[in-house]
């Protein structure tokens, strides 16, 4: 199976997901709340956050966010759709291969990695690396999400891959330290952490 095309992401896609609020993935408590959290893990660890990728940017929920809790920072919505980046001038762009002049200081990538077949994927976790000299955030659902029976199914697009949980820390371990709750430090970053805040340190 390959891993989805652009085709996927259309009108019909972004409605019934994000803009019909009886089937939609996320709403806008939820996205507050995970907000003030990340952001405000951020600032506790002390992340200088002046630029923000937000690689996979849908609709923009995080543009907000980071004006609420980094109003000197400057955003960047990059985008695989076209449909998306025609109504919202985000910049075109996939995670298995954008490339920037520079890394960002906090990078996110919320709901994108599932829709990649295990090649791309491993080239997408590369990459972020390159991408963020500061934090990552990544959401991802896993197979072990499934296997407890913890996801929605009809709510959750069937289209996705179900990749171990463990695919992903492989990919990101090289380059990022797990600080929990999808939050991630870059390797490059220069933020004293205790050993009992990053996983397995």
């Amino acid at each position: 199976m390959k891993s989805a095309d652009a085709a996927t992401f259309d009108a019909a896609y972004y409605q019934r997901f994000y803009f019909d609020a009886k089937t939609r993935v996320i709403d806008p408590q939820h996205a507050e709340r995970l907000g003030a959290f990340v952001c405000g893990y951020l600032k506790y660890l002390r992340v200088p956050v002046r630029r923000v990728l937000d690689v996979g940017c849908g609709i923009g929920v995080w543009r907000d966010v980071v004006a609420r809790h980094f109003s000197q920072a400057h955003y960047q919505g990059v985008e695989f759709s076209e449909y998306l980046c025609e109504r919202y001038g985000w910049e075109r762009g996939s995670v298995v291969d954008y490339r920037a002049e520079r890394p960002f200081d906090f990078v996110v990538c919320q709901g994108v990695l599932p829709y990649l077949a295990p090649a791309d994927l491993k080239r997408a976790l590369h990459n972020l690396g390159g991408l963020s000299r500061g934090a990552l955030y990544v959401e991802a659902v896993t197979r072990e999400d499934f296997e407890r029976d913890i996801v929605d199914e009809d709510l959750t697009d069937a289209r996705i891959f179900r990749h171990r949980a463990e695919a992903y820390r492989r990919g990101l371990a090289p380059h990022f330290a797990e600080m929990g709750g999808g939050v991630w430090l870059s390797r490059q970053a220069q933020v004293p952490v205790f050993a009992l805040e990053c996983a397995g340190a």
